[in-house]
């Protein structure tokens, strides 16, 4: 039997992708893919020390932690730890709360269709890359050098981390706006201010308080991390706990955090869907 021609085979393979084999080129090329991929993925798990036999072995320790995290117990420290949990509940709503009002002229001011100047749009652009390149843990430890240990160090990282990203998300609703409300607005001889305020914030302003609603929701538990460095709130009652062996105390920390983040979740969540109307 002749073997069919490659027009023939090619036509089966696209057609039959998952019973009829493909070329040998094509073949080959996805071959040596996962070739690569592997020898890449062992490399670096060699280089970082991965490796099956240290989790195995670390799995007792584990679970002698785990023996002694219960019961959990808070000796007596329970207002301090809720009024921590309180002061990292309000690190997350101020912070968040500043990084949209901050964002939402930057928003105005990157979108094309509000600013069309592109030294403008440009040098905004990148200078939020910039922003939100910076991880919130660094943020919180350069702002706990500058204004000192405490909570306003931690809304300071939470508002400027957030800001990079949501003037970024503002903006590009803003040039997803429909331009028909824009022009009518010019029509009835409004200017760019009026366009702005009339025409395009009401459209995008569900879509902004529902992304600012999910950062509040992220912040909440993005706070709770923040006291490990120094930024206040309910973390640092759990690093120091964990620094010196008390399982038991961070165990009662821990199911302190859980409950309060699910709960903040599902009122954001909630929010968000009144936000946008459904």
């Amino acid at each position: 039997m002749s073997p069919l021609p490659q027009a023939r085979l090619e036509a089966l393979h696209a057609r039959y992708r998952g019973t009829v084999y493909p070329l040998p080129g094509p073949l080959w090329r996805g071959r040596l893919f996962w070739i690569g991929f592997t020898a890449c993925f062992l490399a670096a798990s060699a280089h970082l020390g991965l490796s099956p036999l240290r989790f195995w072995a670390g799995l007792g320790d584990l679970g002698i932690i785990a023996g002694q995290m219960w019961p959990p117990t808070h000796k007596g420290f329970l207002p301090e730890y809720l009024g921590a949990l309180g002061e990292t509940l309000a690190i997350a709503f101020l912070g968040t709360l500043a990084a949209s009002l901050i964002s939402l002229p930057l928003g105005f001011l990157g979108a094309r269709n509000v600013i069309p100047n592109w030294l403008i749009h440009f040098s905004l652009r990148r200078g939020l890359d910039v922003v939100r390149g910076v991880d919130v843990l660094v943020w919180a430890l350069i702002f706990v050098s500058v204004v000192g240990l405490g909570p306003f160090a931690g809304i300071l990282a939470i508002a400027f981390n957030d800001t990079g990203v949501l003037a970024k998300i503002y903006a590009e609703a803003i040039e997803n706006a429909d331009r028909k409300a824009s022009e009518a607005v010019r029509a009835a001889g409004g200017d760019e201010a009026d366009v702005a305020r009339l025409a395009i914030l009401p459209q995008v302003f569900p879509v902004l308080i529902s992304n600012s609603l999910y950062f509040f929701e992220a912040n909440t538990r993005s706070a709770t991390i923040l006291g490990v460095v120094g930024a206040g709130g309910i973390g640092y009652f759990l690093a120091d706990r964990i620094r010196v062996s008390a399982w038991s105390d961070a165990a009662f920390i821990i199911l302190l955090i859980l409950p309060t983040v699910a709960m903040i979740d599902v009122l954001s969540r909630w929010l968000r869907r009144l936000a946008l109307g459904r």
